[in-house]
């Protein structure tokens, strides 16, 4: 069975997302990079311990990349095998969408959990 390993990432929706951001990076220290996302650097549980991240950032209000505009946050999920995870989802009546990402950043997909959540599954580059 194909399983999560980590939070990829957590957005979410802003009025203003660089105020907001530099509200986090005053008052909790949260330090953006050069890009102007929030990079948290680990290394993931299991053997063999590899180098891991997840990302968080603000959206703007009107983004449409993780739903509908009633959704003010997305979860990507961090996973050893994309495609294997979507066809798990699949075979157990998940709605997940047709479109896929493929970039440097990795391979990328989106499924909707039971209650209308969209999510982001994430496959990282090797050594990711």
């Amino acid at each position: 069975m194909e399983k999560v390993t980590g939070i990829g990432g957590v957005f979410f929706r802003a009025k203003d997302p660089e105020g907001l951001q530099a509200w986090y990076q005053e008052n909790l220290g949260i330090d953006p990079d050069a890009d102007g996302y929030v990079v948290f650097k680990w290394a993931e549980r299991e053997p063999p311990h590899n180098p891991a991240s997840s990302v968080w950032a603000p959206f703007e209000q009107d983004t449409d990349y993780f739903g509908g505009s009633g959704q003010q946050h997305m979860v990507n999920y961090r996973v050893k095998d994309l495609d294997a995870m979507v066809a798990q989802l699949q075979a157990a009546g998940v709605t997940v969408d047709e479109k896929r990402e493929d970039n440097e950043c990795g391979r990328f997909a989106w499924a909707t959990d039971p209650e209308g959540n969209r999510m982001e599954l994430w496959q990282p580059p090797e050594g990711q």
